[in-house]
């Protein structure tokens, strides 16, 4: 029978000890790790700080027995897109975790998968907290961007184009199949499974868009939805082309409202939307082939016509859907709902 672990034996092993390896590569941008009262960061003269947080909780964002070392890359991966939307430079996390006892097995699972990501991205876990109560993990992420050039929602302009990273709609087809909503053979769920639990955040790509984006976010809860802030924050409408969403061969096996529905709105993707100016376009392709990944211009930014910011989505053939049909398609993920 394994001994219990105290809150400070369980950080030190699970968590100090791979913090404290990444930290000693080179990382002059943290003056200071996990082990005092704060952290301390040293960022750069002309340097902004981008800071995020996000909340995974047992039941809501994930099935409870999830696999712990997917859930440990999960957690930051969702932290770090943030960052990338802002075209933010990863500095360093910390973590605050609730867990319902002490399971070696899990936590050495879980950490796992949490500093693959954080080795990945070059981004040291520098602080935290631990208590217990129902699972519950709370990741604050901090990046760097030079001063200015952060990439916000509020930038959209008039004849901008706008712009999607990657496939959209596997997260939500995956968890569709997983909650039985509809079938996949298992060799079409295996295809798809890690857009659900093992998302890519875009660093390399928000940094590349730092000049050429006039704003941009992560698409967490919904394309549509979350475009809807940019519209707004930008006072501006849009015009969007649905056949042009890109999506997975998977996803296209199912019927056209499947397809629309799940790339349009479903959740989970963490691909980046961004809007440019037309005359980005070859520089935009150009990202694309360095990065090899997908970028797809999927409509464009029109001047508000109305009070409150308006999106005309297009059909097939050019035809705007009516506005039962835009509304049932503009719902995305609420976490109240």
């Amino acid at each position: 029978m394994q001994s219990p672990l105290g809150e400070f034996e369980l950080i030190q092993r699970f968590f100090k000890t791979g913090s404290d390896a990444m930290l000693s590569l080179e990382k002059q941008s943290i003056a200071l790790g996990i082990g005092d009262d704060c952290a301390l960061l040293a960022p750069n003269l002309g340097e902004e700080i981008a800071i995020t947080s996000d909340m995974l909780v047992e039941g809501r964002h994930f099935f409870a027995h999830a696999n712990p070392a997917w859930l440990g890359q999960k957690a930051l991966a969702v932290n770090l897109s943030d960052l990338a939307a802002m075209g933010a430079k990863p500095l360093g996390f910390t973590l605050a975790i609730a867990l319902p006892q002490v399971n070696s097995s899990w936590l050495e699972a879980f950490s796992k998968g949490l500093f693959a990501m954080a080795q990945q991205y070059s981004c040291p876990l520098i602080g935290g907290d631990t208590t217990a109560g129902p699972l519950n993990i709370c990741i604050t992420a901090f990046g760097s961007i030079p001063y200015g050039k952060a990439i916000k929602r509020s930038g959209a302009l008039a004849g901008d184009d706008i712009w999607v990273s990657g496939l959209l709609g596997d997260a939500r087809l995956t968890l569709a199949a997983l909650r039985h909503e509809l079938h996949l053979i298992p060799t079409d769920l295996q295809t798809i499974e890690a857009r659900m639990h093992q998302p890519t955040p875009r660093i390399q790509l928000g940094i590349a868009l730092r000049e050429i984006a006039t704003a941009a976010l992560d698409i967490s809860d919904g394309l549509l939805g979350d475009l809807k802030h940019i519209l707004n924050q930008s006072e501006v409408d849009a015009e969007i082309f649905l056949e042009r969403i890109p999506k997975s061969a998977t996803l296209q096996n199912q019927s056209k409202t499947i397809q629309n529905q799940f790339a349009a709105c479903g959740g989970d993707d963490y691909e980046i939307c961004f809007t440019a100016p037309p005359d980005k376009r070859n520089a935009i392709q150009e990202i694309s082939q360095n990065l090899s990944l997908a970028l797809t211009q999927i409509g464009s930014i029109k001047n508000m016509q109305s009070g409150e910011p308006n999106m005309i989505l297009l059909d097939q053939h050019g035809t705007a859907l009516s506005k039962a049909e835009t509304t049932e398609l503009l719902k995305s993920f609420d976490h109240f709902a």
